[in-house]
Parts: structure tokens; C-alpha cells; sequence
């Protein structure tokens, strides 16, 4: 049953946020919305250290000693979204879980269409090698568009022989080619996603490339024995479906996959972290998940 401050943050999605979205054509009023949400909604937890530069984000909070670190990509339907709109959740993930957070800049469409956001997440992989990381050190995260970037660029590592220690995605856009049944049934459950832009998302991001391209649509990778992989979703999302057979496909690859399910949450929960209990439960399973690694 969700938390009472759930309850009232899904009403307030389903009649404000919804419809604005709904009429939201231009990717700069998204970006700008994004911005404005993460600088002053999303807030960061005491001593959070960011350091950053011209394509990168570090986000560290504590002592963080572990070899380990986390390569994140924001949501925002690659459109929108960036560091600063993730960064509360992310320093609050890095408190939890006791690691660094790297959060790339990566292009954006329809000024950069499919494959520049899997070409710069490639990129991202690469500066951590770079900088002394092994790909067995390395724990991909996503959300949303984030979250089948993270998963395509999995696909890509496990084909190169460099998986990644594990990776966790939330509500994860893994169908572009839109073939899921969510995306009807759950049209009138989803308080926040409006079915009827998805088409439109489509089209100003794909570029020259098929919508089934594993680079912008992972459902559709090889993954060469993936490594262990959690995927949280809300089972009254349009995108449900993306999650549920993602982890299907991961699971005929030979991964080890937890799909965690939630009630009657809006996409991508764990954003409201510090509003609603359920974003800091699942935020503490991921650290769980990630602690138990061998």
C-alpha cells in the first residue's frame, strides 16, 4: 500500500505535471523544467562533495574508500536531464552505498540524435579506464532514457569482454520501437507519462537509426553473460513492459536478474528522495544489492 506522501505526490503528478507534459513540445521548456526540479527540489544530503568537469560529474558523500565506483545516466527521454537534476538522488545513493557516482554529460537530442548518446556513453566507459578503473570495478546505473543507455552500453561491454561488476536500472526505457502492451493498458494508471508524446519522443530522437538499433533499444542486445542486474519499476507505468521483458531478455542471456516491482508509484521514484519513504527503500536496496558484491 503506498505511504501517504505518496498517495498525495501521485495526485499531484496526475493533475499538474501530466498535463503540463502533455503540452511540453520544446526540449529547452524540458530542460528548463529539469534544471529548476533538481537545483531546488531534489536536494543533496550534508556533506556532499561534486566535482566536475567539461564532461564529467563526480559525486562522492562520506569517506567513500571502496575501488569500486558507480557510472550513472540521468533520465529526461534524451532530450533533457543532466547532472544537476540527479544529483540529490545520486549523493544520496553514494551516502548509502559508500561509493563514488560519476554522472556523464552526454548529448542530447534532436540537436544530437541516436547513436550520440550511446557514442558518448562508450566514451564515459572508456575516461574511467583512463583513470586506472577496471571493468570489473565498474557498476552501471540508469533511469528512464539513462536506463536503456546504461543497458545498451552493457550489452556493448559484455560483447568486448569488459562487464561491468553488476548494474541497477530504474524504470528503464529499454523499447523504442514501442511494441509493449503497458503502453495501452496503462495509459490512464501512469500519473506522470503522457502515451499520447511518446511517438513524437520517438522520431526526435532515433535519427537514421531503426528503433530496434541496440544502441537505443537493449531489449533487443546479445548480452554475453551479463552480470547480476536489479531493475525497479511500478507496474502502473506506460513503460512497465520495457522492465518486465528487459529482465526476461537478460535471463535468456544467462543474467541473474531481481525485478522489483512497486505499487501504484510514479515512473522513476526514487527521484522524490526525501519526500516519499518508498524512494529512500528502494535507494537502500540498491546500496544493499551493491554491498553484497563479491
Amino acid at each position: 500500500m503506498a505511504s501517504v506522501q505518496l498517495s498525495l505526490v501521485n495526485k499531484f503528478f496526475r493533475w499538474c505535471v501530466k498535463p503540463q507534459l502533455r503540452l511540453t513540445r520544446r526540449p529547452a521548456k524540458a530542460r528548463l523544467d529539469m534544471e529548476v526540479a533538481g537545483r531546488f527540489l531534489f536536494r543533496k544530503p550534508p556533506f556532499t562533495t561534486v566535482l566536475s568537469d567539461d564532461l564529467d560529474e563526480f559525486l562522492s558523500v562520506g569517506n567513500c574508500f571502496s575501488r569500486r565506483i558507480i557510472l550513472y545516466f540521468h533520465g529526461g527521454g534524451y532530450v533533457a536531464g543532466s547532472p544537476a537534476s540527479h544529483r540529490g538522488m545520486l549523493a544520496q545513493l553514494s551516502r548509502l552505498s559508500g561509493l563514488r557516482v560519476v554522472l556523464p554529460r552526454y548529448r542530447l537530442a534532436p540537436e544530437h540524435p541516436a547513436p550520440a548518446a550511446f557514442e558518448d556513453a562508450c566514451a564515459a566507459h572508456r575516461r574511467l579506464l583512463e583513470r586506472g578503473f577496471h571493468p570489473g570495478e565498474i557498476i552501471l546505473g540508469g533511469d528512464s532514457a539513462g536506463g536503456g543507455l546504461a543497458l545498451a552500453l552493457m550489452a556493448h561491454l559484455t560483447g568486448q569482454g569488459q562487464a561491468p561488476a553488476a548494474g541497477f536500472f530504474l524504470s528503464p526505457w529499454t523499447d523504442l520501437a514501442l511494441t509493449g502492451a503497458s503502453l495501452l493498458r496503462n495509459a490512464t494508471r501512469d500519473v506522470i507519462l503522457p502515451v499520447s508524446r511518446v511517438h513524437d519522443l520517438v522520431e526526435m530522437v532515433r535519427g537514421d537509426c531503426a528503433p530496434t538499433d541496440p544502441r537505443l533499444s537493449p531489449l533487443y542486445a546479445d548480452f554475453a553473460k551479463p552480470p547480476p542486474v536489479q531493475i525497479y519499476a511500478s507496474k502502473s507505468e506506460i513503460l512497465w513492459d520495457d522492465s518486465r521483458r528487459m529482465a526476461e531478455r537478460l535471463r535468456d542471456c544467462g543474467g541473474r536478474v531481481v525485478l522489483s516491482a512497486q505499487e501504484d508509484a510514479p515512473h522513476v521514484w526514487p527521484i522524490l528522495e526525501g519526500y516519499v519513504p518508498e524512494a529512500r527503500a528502494t535507494l537502500k536496496e540498491i546500496a544493499a544489492f551493491i554491498k553484497q558484491l563479491p
